[in-house]
């Protein structure tokens, strides 16, 4: 057999297994083994013990993959994942019992109700940047509302990847559950099949692809994206904290956050000074050389690392701004230094995508209407926040910006919480998860109606339309006999 030949068969082979996956799956959603709230409390439990019995195994892989440190993954997301799990377990009886609707007058005696059902078989394609909390957090989510999961995570973060197959085949219904691990190709292929939804975290541009393929099953997707986002700071504000909640925001997870600080909008009088504030701050948090710190993570590969590093600012560009702390990189270690810039112009490299790493440009602006104007004149991104002691200045951007959340004094707030609903609109995604409003992603909101035949009073209005009738069609409905 030729080398064309092998590789033909071995995609043959790839191809079926798929088919395979997908059809146990839902051959397993369709024997409604996945219905009863106890099966779905038993998986979220497998989940949990899961998670809390090999916490470590799991730190240690994130680390090979991204040099995150153990406690960033313990708290922003194994611990974040048990808190998911911890929310909506005991609340599942509520959310998934009969929701009593009142009915029409007209249609009397009669009842209503909705019942949330599970869609089917979720497929969850989850990114390298946090590979436990996103892809186990939608999943627990899915598993509350009575689906089938097959997850495709990133395979630039191979080490935690083949760490949660292993997992969840050991600790979770192989029945229900399955991982396929690769890269483009392989969720490109996953995609052919007719998941009942599917769930993605990543960048706009495969956004878009995995929409594309969505749409020939007509199956419904919720995208998590990100883009650009960005932070406002006034004379108002408390500097100290500001600058201190901005670098961690910042450059947790060395930047690689979807909803990081993306970028400072600040006015004259503070921008100096809240500069170096944040500067100081990077320093009290990393130590004077943060590629010593045990707290410092780095970039994901050389691919990520040059994109980055041909944002920083160019002397010969005075437009790309200069920096104030950082600045400093190494290949070998795929390692940059937590950088702050000022006099970067909107036209500046750097404002045009999403950094999504350790880089933090500050732009000044004239006033808080200014800042608004400035972010409502580009995409809309996932997040926004205003560091500000002005009600007035709350008020408007709590009106007047269009973003996924909004937080005042504190960035990634709400990403922590499970009370409130994480997603994007428009370039920054679409639909929500976390808690309830991750339940009713992943499930149907099914109406039901029921009449006794007897009485029938819909024998009122059935055909054919008499004198009598037309009018008491008009006094019902509210509009003049029709002639």
């Amino acid at each position: 057999m030729t080398t064309k030949e092998t590789a033909a068969a071995t995609t043959t082979k790839q191809a079926a297994a798929r088919q395979r996956a997908f059809a146990q799956l839902d051959a397993t959603f369709r024997s409604g083994v996945t219905r009863p709230l106890r099966w779905r409390k038993a998986q979220l439990d497998a989940m949990a013990r899961m998670l809390r019995q090999n916490a470590t195994v799991i730190a240690r892989a994130v680390r090979a993959d991204l040099g995150k440190p153990a406690a960033e993954t313990a708290l922003m997301e194994i611990g974040l994942v048990l808190d998911e799990i911890r929310f909506i377990r005991p609340r599942l009886g509520r959310w998934a019992a009969r929701h009593p609707k009142p009915m029409h007058y007209l249609l009397q005696p009669a009842v209503g109700w909705t019942v949330a059902e599970p869609k089917g078989v979720a497929l969850i394609i989850s990114p390298w940047n946090y590979p436990v909390l996103l892809s186990f957090e939608p999943m627990a989510d899915a598993i509350a509302a009575g689906n089938c999961v097959c997850m495709k995570p990133s395979e630039l973060s191979p080490h935690t990847s083949g760490v949660m197959a292993d997992l969840i085949a050991r600790y979770m219904d192989p029945q229900a559950f399955r991982v396929v691990q690769g890269g483009p190709q392989e969720t490109t292929k996953l995609l052919e099949q007719p998941f009942n939804h599917i769930f993605y975290t990543g960048g706009g541009k495969v956004g878009s692809i995995v929409m594309a393929a969505a749409a020939k099953h007509l199956t419904p997707v919720t995208l998590e994206l990100g883009g650009k986002s960005p932070v406002f700071v006034d004379h108002t504000a408390n500097l100290d904290v500001a600058a201190r909640r901005i670098a961690w925001g910042r450059f947790i997870n060395a930047g690689q956050t979807c909803v990081a600080p993306d970028y400072v909008l600040a006015t004259s009088d503070v921008i100096e000074p809240l500069a170096g504030k944040i500067a100081e701050a990077v320093t009290r948090f990393f130590g004077s050389d943060p590629q010593h710190s045990d707290s410092f993570g780095r970039i994901i590969n050389a691919r990520h690392f040059d994109r980055l590093t041909a944002l920083l600012p160019d002397p010969k560009s005075p437009a790309t701004g200069r920096t104030v702390c950082g600045g400093n990189t190494r290949r070998d270690d795929l390692y940059i230094a937590p950088t702050v810039l000022l006099g970067v112009k909107p036209d500046a490299p750097v404002m045009q995508e999403e950094i999504f790493g350790p880089i933090l440009p500050i732009l000044e602006v004239a006033d808080a209407k200014a800042a608004v104007e400035f972010i409502n004149a580009r995409p809309r991104p996932l997040a926004a926040y205003a560091f500000t002691g002005s009600k007035r200045v709350r008020r408007m951007f709590e009106r007047e910006v269009s973003c996924g959340a909004l937080g005042f004094n504190l960035p990634l707030g709400h990403l922590i919480s499970s009370r409130l609903p994480f997603g994007g609109m428009g370039a920054s995604g679409m639909g929500s998860y976390h808690g309830k409003a991750g339940f009713l992603e992943f499930s149907h909101v099914k109406t039901v109606v029921g009449k006794p035949a007897v009485p029938d009073t819909l024998s009122l209005v059935y055909p054919p339309y008499d004198g009598l009738k037309k009018i008491l069609i008009s006094a019902v409905s509210h509009t003049p006999r029709v002639r």
